[in-house]
């Protein structure tokens, strides 16, 4: 397995009002994070808080193209980015879920303690298949046909890449001392982008080549 250190080459935040991030998501223009009773849009280029959506947000992010996906307790809300309003919910698997995110028309739910990667049934929550990682998941992203997710055990983090059949690590990018990561999401090129939990940051990670 290869392990390389992370290339961090840039931060926002943190945001006025906002104590911490809870979840990423990018939609392609405006990158989006889960700030506890809120989802908020951030301009990529300037770094500013763009608009703010009163929902509640205490996990994993994602967007399907169209409508954002939100964590909240034990529920997904499919959200319309335009209004605000919530959609339609499922329920998340027993245990709830950290990381989220959206590939193949699927939700992939992170689950921390249970240390479990989910693809889930976008319309009724039910459980398609299931990976295991030998660390607690933060967060879960695909980025060019690649599985990675974020984990936060012992105060460190690292971002791994995992083979989404067996769960096996193929390589790791380790977080610097210190440097948590709450949520992951990529854009999609060769950029990660990280959630800072308390420290109500956003880091951008590149992929190492």
């Amino acid at each position: 397995m290869k392990t390389t250190p992370a290339h961090i080459v840039r931060e926002y935040g943190p945001f006025d009002d906002k104590p911490g991030v809870h979840g990423v998501s990018f939609d392609g223009k405006q990158l989006w994070f889960a700030s506890g009773d809120h989802v908020n849009a951030v301009d990529p280029d300037s770094g500013r808080l763009r608009r703010s959506l009163a929902v509640q947000a205490h996990a994993g992010t994602a967007f399907d193209g169209r409508y954002l996906y939100q964590i909240a307790d034990s529920r997904i809300q499919k959200i319309d980015p335009d209004t605000g309003a919530v959609l339609s919910s499922i329920p998340t698997p027993e245990g709830g879920g950290a990381g989220l995110t959206w590939a193949e028309g699927s939700l992939w739910i992170g689950q921390h303690r249970a240390r479990k990667i989910h693809r889930l049934d976008p319309e009724t929550g039910a459980i398609l298949n299931t990976i295991e990682s030998k660390r607690f998941v933060t967060g879960v992203t695909w980025l060019n046909g690649e599985l990675w997710h974020a984990t936060w055990e012992n105060e460190q983090s690292d971002l791994r890449q995992v083979d989404p059949r067996t769960g096996d690590v193929l390589q790791s990018v380790e977080m610097p001392p210190g440097v948590l990561v709450s949520g992951l999401e990529s854009d999609g090129a060769d950029r990660f982008f990280c959630g800072g939990g308390g420290s109500g940051k956003i880091r951008v990670v590149r992929r190492p080549e």
